[in-house]
C-alpha cells in the first residue's frame, strides 16, 4: 500500500491553537500609547510654539584693512590663532613714511623761519613808519615856524619898501633889502619844510605797504607751517598705520597675510571673529502674531548633533528679509504673485546653557529654533 493510501485512510489529528504571546499585546499597546503620546505633544507644541530651520549662528566679525600701501615686513599671527585687542598683528614698513616725515617737519622748520623773517620786515616796516611819522611832525612844525617866519618877514618887507620910498631917512636902502632878503630866506624855508613833509609822507605810505607786505608774508607763513604741521601730523599717523593691530579679542580667520608681500589701502588682511554670538532665525511673517520679545526659544545646533541651548527672543528685524536685497521686489510692476515674507528675528543664547559649549559655536552655523508663545 502507498503512502499516500496511507495518510488518506488515516482517521484527522485535531488542531491545537497556538498560545498567543500577552507580551506581545504589551508591546503594541505601549508603542500605541507612545505614538499617541507623542502625536498629543507634537500638537501641542504645534500650538504653543513657533519653530523655523531657516536660522543661523551670527556674530560680530571684524575685517581688518590696511590703512596704508606698503610691503609686509613681519606676520606675527597665524589662521584660527586667538588674539587680543591691540595685538600686533602685522608690520608694514615705514621707511617710506619717515622719510615724509622728515620732509615735512624740514618743511616746517622752513616755514617757521619765514614767520620769524616776515616778522622781522614787519618791525622794520613799524619802525620805518614811526620815523616817518615824526618826520611828518617834524615838517608840519617847521612849516608853522616858516610860515610865522615868512609872516613877519612879508609886514617886515611892506613895511620897510613903504617907508623907503616915502622917508629916505626913516629907513635906509640896506634895511629894505635886508627885509626883503628875510621874506626869501622864511619863504624858502617854507618851500624845504614843505618838500620834507612830502617826502616824509611818501615814506609813510611806503612804511605801511611794507607792513601790509609784510603781514601778508607773516599770513602766508603760518599757512605754511599749518600745511607742513598736518604734512608731519599724517606722515607720523600712517606710520602708525604701518602697525596692524587687533580691534578686538577674538579668533583669527580669513587670513590674506604673507611677509614680503605688497598690499595696497583697504586690502583686506585679516578677519577677526568675536566670541560673542547670537542667532538669526527667519520666520514666516504668518508666524509672527504671538511672537514677543523676551519668549523662550529652544535652540538645536545641526553641527554639534542636534544639541539643544536656551535662549529668548531679543528683538525683531524693521524690516522684511527682501526690502534689505540688493534689489529688494517691486511688487508694483508686472504681474504679482503673492509670496510669505520672512522677517529675521534676533534670538540671544543663555549664558549658562552654552557653558562649555563657546568653541564649538561658529558664525554661519545651522540651527532649528522654536519660540515657545508663552
Amino acid at each position: 500500500m502507498s503512502e499516500s493510501s496511507i495518510n488518506e485512510t488515516d482517521p484527522q489529528e485535531p488542531v491545537v491553537p497556538k498560545k498567543k504571546n500577552p507580551w506581545t499585546k504589551l508591546v503594541l499597546l505601549s508603542l500605541l500609547c507612545a505614538g499617541l503620546a507623542w502625536s498629543f505633544h507634537a500638537v501641542r507644541l504645534a500650538l504653543v510654539s513657533e519653530k523655523t530651520d531657516d536660522a543661523y549662528i551670527e556674530g560680530h566679525v571684524h575685517r581688518i584693512g590696511v590703512g596704508v600701501a606698503g610691503t609686509l615686513m613681519e606676520v606675527m599671527v597665524n589662521e584660527n590663532q586667538e588674539v587680543k585687542s591691540g595685538q600686533l598683528l602685522a608690520k608694514i614698513d615705514p621707511q617710506e613714511f619717515e622719510i615724509m616725515e622728515r620732509r615735512a617737519s624740514a618743511s616746517l622748520e622752513q616755514a617757521k623761519a619765514g614767520v620769524l623773517q616776515a616778522e622781522a620786515k614787519a618791525a622794520q616796516a613799524r619802525a620805518a613808519g614811526f620815523q616817518a611819522d615824526a618826520a611828518i611832525s617834524q615838517a608840519e612844525a617847521e612849516i608853522q615856524e616858516g610860515e610865522s617866519r615868512k609872516e613877519l618877514a612879508r609886514t617886515t618887507m611892506k613895511r620897510n619898501d613903504s617907508l623907503s620910498q616915502n622917508n629916505m631917512r626913516a629907513v635906509s636902502k640896506a634895511e629894505a633889502d635886508q627885509s626883503q632878503s628875510d621874506f626869501a630866506a622864511a619863504e624858502a624855508v617854507v618851500t624845504a619844510a614843505q618838500a620834507k613833509l612830502q617826502s616824509a609822507r611818501a615814506g609813510k605810505e611806503a612804511s605801511l605797504a611794507a607792513i601790509k607786505a609784510a603781514e601778508a608774508a607773516i599770513v602766508a607763513a603760518h599757512a605754511d607751517i599749518d600745511a607742513s604741521q598736518s604734512e608731519v601730523c599724517e606722515a607720523r599717523r600712517q606710520q602708525e598705520l604701518t602697525n596692524v593691530t587687533a580691534p578686538t579679542s577674538g579668533r583669527i580667520g580669513n587670513k590674506n597675510a604673507e611677509t614680503g608681500s605688497r598690499v595696497q589701502v583697504g586690502q583686506s588682511l585679516y578677519a577677526v571673529v568675536e566670541d560673542d554670538y547670537w542667532i538669526v532665525g527667519n520666520f514666516k511673517e504668518t508666524q509672527l502674531e504671538n511672537m514677543r520679545v523676551g519668549q523662550s526659544v529652544d535652540i538645536a545646533v545641526d553641527a554639534l548633533g542636534g544639541k539643544h541651548f536656551k535662549g529668548k527672543v531679543d528683538s525683531f528685524s524693521p524690516s522684511t528679509g527682501a526690502r534689505f536685497a540688493l534689489l529688494p521686489p517691486d511688487n508694483a510692476t508686472g504681474n504679482f504673485t503673492k509670496v510669505v515674507q520672512r522677517v529675521p528675528v534676533k534670538i540671544t543664547f543663555d549664558a549658562d546653557s552654552i557653558r562649555g559649549s563657546e568653541d564649538a559655536l561658529r558664525p554661519g552655523l545651522s540651527t532649528v529654533v522654536r519660540v515657545m508663545l508663552n
